[in-house]
């Protein structure tokens, strides 16, 4: 991704590639911190560290080069500069010449309330993202996505699918860049989506498909949408396993347009449903705006009975007042 960003001229945080720990260790002393240490392969989504002082990025230089805890995706680092600024999340469909944007969505990765605690594969997220403006989600699709497609057609490699634009609304400049790409529609962020998309999502994706997509447009329900992950206890590290979750058909009906997503269940021997992964539940609503979405997300995680789990208590903040978050107080 880095490579195509450097030869296409796509904005993305300075970064160099290692996979000698000293020298990775040399070059952080030079930039300083804060700075962001990255495993180059899948680390199931949490092999970044932003480390706050040089001794932390050592660490996470040494845990990755030296001690191999990603194993073979943590063989070759890429040291990155810290980018100040809110991150959000944009999606686009592709056909290998054409792309059409889907929505924006912003995700909460950090596993605590209020941004603390390390990252997870994404604890909540709501849709749309506030801070990517019509006008900033323009500048998105002319100065990153549409040059990722032809930068890609032109290597040779067609990109066909969703393309997922990890950015970061640099606080100085107020523009977006590059943090990230995946190749998916995102957890959460895909459920927040898909609640608001009206149209018919088969057929876009077959013409995705067969490069044809110039033209499509997709219709958008108006409003927001909130997801609040609910995970087993001690995610992302160590947890345990097939604790019982009740009261999910009820936290359904605790008001209109709540839909619960499973993503880590499974049915015991007395029926029961059973936690199996980490993040095991997406709990997501459709409101007129992010405050009714949100509301209706928490009365439906408050509904369920499940003592192995926990959730934020906060997804949402960076869109409203503090003041509004009283009820957790």
């Amino acid at each position: 991704m880095k490579t195509i960003c450097h030869k296409y001229g796509i904005s993305t945080a300075k970064y160099q590639t290692f996979s000698d720990a000293s020298a990775a260790k040399q070059y952080i002393k030079e930039q300083g911190a804060p700075i962001v240490i990255k495993a180059d392969g899948l680390a199931a989504g949490k092999g970044v560290a932003v480390a706050t002082t040089l001794e932390e990025a050592y660490k996470a230089v040494d845990s990755m080069l030296v001690e191999g805890i990603f194993g073979s995706a943590g063989y070759r680092v890429i040291v990155e500069e810290f980018v100040e600024g809110e991150e959000a999340s944009f999606f686009a469909l592709v056909d290998g010449e054409n792309a059409i944007p889907l929505e924006s969505a912003q995700d909460y990765k950090r596993v605590g309330d209020g941004d603390t605690g390390p990252n997870t594969g994404g604890m909540g997220a709501y849709s749309p993202a506030p801070v990517l403006t019509k006008e900033l989600q323009n500048v998105v699709m002319e100065s990153i996505i549409l040059p990722t497609v032809k930068g890609m057609s032109m290597e040779g490699c067609k990109f066909v699918g969703v393309l997922y634009a990890g950015l970061m609304i640099d606080k100085k400049s107020g523009l977006p860049k590059l943090i990230e790409y995946n190749v998916r529609f995102g957890d959460p962020e895909c459920q927040v989506l898909m609640v608001r998309l009206e149209s018919d999502l088969a057929k876009v994706l077959l013409a995705a498909c067969r490069g044809e997509l110039k033209g499509v447009s997709l219709k958008w329900s108006p409003g927001s949408a909130m997801v609040v992950v609910m995970a087993s206890k001690g995610y992302p590290g160590s947890y345990e396993k097939e604790t019982v979750i009740r009261n999910l058909e009820e936290a359904e009906c605790v008001a209109p347009a709540v839909k619960v997503f499973h993503a880590g269940t499974a049915f015991d021997s007395d029926g029961n449903f059973i936690a199996t992964g980490g993040r095991v539940l997406g709990i997501t609503a459709k409101g007129r705006d992010l405050e009714e979405a949100r509301d209706k997300a928490y009365l439906a995680v408050e509904e369920i009975n499940w003592p192995g789990g926990f959730y934020r208590q906060d997804i949402g903040w960076r869109a409203f007042p503090q003041k509004q978050f009283s009820r957790n107080a």
